[in-house]
């Protein structure tokens, strides 16, 4: 049997080449002999987002777990990451699995495993249930009935908890999300029934691009913004809703470093809060610059939001971020949630009575105004091995970029002087290298990936 191994998110393949039964079966196989060794309650949760097979699947596994005598909660549905992750903490259960790939292209699935304080299960369980893979096929037959649960219903109450939604409602912000016919469209629907709504149906293929709310991916949402006067906001979240993008009122893209930075500014200046700033290694060093200033502590880990739930369930962690979209604060569950984060952002603008546009602008004037890009790079296995290695030789300039020093914390990241850098990461999902810059300008960061993509190719 293909052996199976868990990458920065939970394991992905393709489904009917990778993620097939006869594997999730192992997979699920493995996780019911971790949930027995941990004793205690013996519960699961289980959910799906709206990828092809999710039901199947979903199913599957919970026909697994029930056959170990694991009390499992499944959805009735497709959900997002964030609601299992919250049921999981909810319930006290000993994990929680959700069949996503996230933001992998449409013929990806996979399985993403929580445990019971609500967000990624950390690397050392990740490494025993991998060990506990059976390396044979396996069969399971399904019970004459699964219990079904409304695991959304929870979730809109936990939110209607912590947020003032007639005050964000009120405040005259039009919004328009773009739900990249992944898991969120539901919620967002139900909180924002006045929203501009977007690709917000439930198509398996989601029409044939992976949803992932990059700019390039979100062109339409970027017109609706900019061509209506009315929308002070734009959403888009990825196929399991756990990461955002986001568009101010001009339809011009907030990326993940600056909406992390904006962030950290609202709970720390505006609400006086304090606690942990915990970043992964592609965030931008502004980070450090805004924690100095605010005098909070700040922390960088590996790729992989599991490094920063750590954290989150052992300090007290004001926010977590990750360059691709996935944002975690304190009051809620160590787990990235897009929509979350976005009725945080609102809650911001809301009380500020402030553009998105404007309340950017003050962070820029604490650390100073910059740009970032990223490119990925598909290139055959043999060739991504070949650009990582020439990484690990050390390279001494890109174009008329020189390099002043190099980190290689999780991947390459080339520092180029005057706060800019360009950072080159092999993708653990897919066969793919990402290369991220930053600079002081759009122009200078496009001069920075296209003088890395000579370098690296040539």
């Amino acid at each position: 049997m293909t052996p199976i191994k868990f990458g920065t998110d939970g394991w992905r393949g393709i489904i009917g080449r990778d993620f097939t039964e006869d594997n999730l079966i192992r997979v699920a196989k493995a996780t019911a002999r971790w949930i027995q060794e941990q004793g205690g309650s013996q519960i699961a949760v289980v959910g799906h987002d709206t990828r092809k097979g999710g039901e199947h699947f979903a199913e599957t596994v919970a026909t697994v777990l029930e056959s170990h005598r694991i009390f499992t909660y499944i959805s009735d549905g497709f959900v997002t990451t964030p609601m299992v992750s919250a049921a999981t903490k909810d319930q006290d259960a000993n994990a929680g699995i959700v069949i996503t790939a996230s933001h992998n292209p449409p013929k990806y699935n996979g399985y993403k495993l929580k445990s019971r304080y609500g967000g990624p299960t950390l690397p050392e369980d990740i490494a025993r249930v991998e060990a506990l893979i059976p390396n044979r096929r396996l069969k399971y037959k399904r019970p004459k009935l699964l219990g079904f649960y409304d695991l959304e219903r929870p979730y809109l109450i936990r939110v209607y908890d912590s947020f003032d939604l007639d005050a964000i409602r009120g405040s005259g912000i039009g919004i328009a999300y773009d739900a990249m016919y992944g898991a969120g469209q539901n919620v967002v629907r139900k909180l924002f029934p006045r929203a501009a709504l977007l690709h917000c149906k439930h198509d398996t293929t989601f029409k044939g691009q992976a949803p992932e709310p990059i700019p390039r991916n979100l062109r339409a949402l970027a017109r609706r913004v900019d061509s209506d006067s009315r929308i002070k906001f734009g959403l888009a979240t990825d196929g399991d809703a756990d990461r955002l993008g986001v568009f101010d009122e001009k339809g011009r893209f907030v990326d993940a470093h600056h909406l992390t930075l904006l962030l950290v500014h609202y709970l720390r200046h505006y609400k006086r809060m304090k606690g942990k700033v915990v970043v992964a290694f592609s965030m931008t060093d502004k980070v450090k610059k805004l924690c100095k200033h605010y005098r909070l502590p700040h922390v960088v880990t590996p790729i992989g939001f599991k490094h920063i739930c750590r954290h989150m369930i052992n300090d007290d962690v004001l926010l977590g971020g990750e360059e691709s979209g996935g944002i975690a604060v304190t009051g809620h569950i160590p787990e990235r949630d897009g929509v979350w984060v976005a009725l945080l952002l609102l809650e911001f603008m809301a009380v500020t009575k402030k553009k998105l546009s404007t309340l950017l602008k003050e962070v820029d004037d604490i650390v100073g105004s910059f740009s970032y890009d990223r490119l990925d790079l598909h290139l055959t296995e043999r060739s991504k091995r070949e650009v990582m290695d020439r990484c690990s030789n050390g390279l001494k300039r890109f174009g008329k970029f020189e390099v002043v020093n190099t980190e290689d914390l999780d991947g390459y990241k080339f520092h180029l002087g005057d706060e800019r850098w360009v950072m080159i990461r092999a993708s653990g999902t897919e066969p793919l290298v990402r290369v991220y810059g930053e600079g002081r300008n759009p122009k200078e960061v496009a001069a920075i990936l296209s003088a890395a993509r000579t370098t690296l190719l040539s």
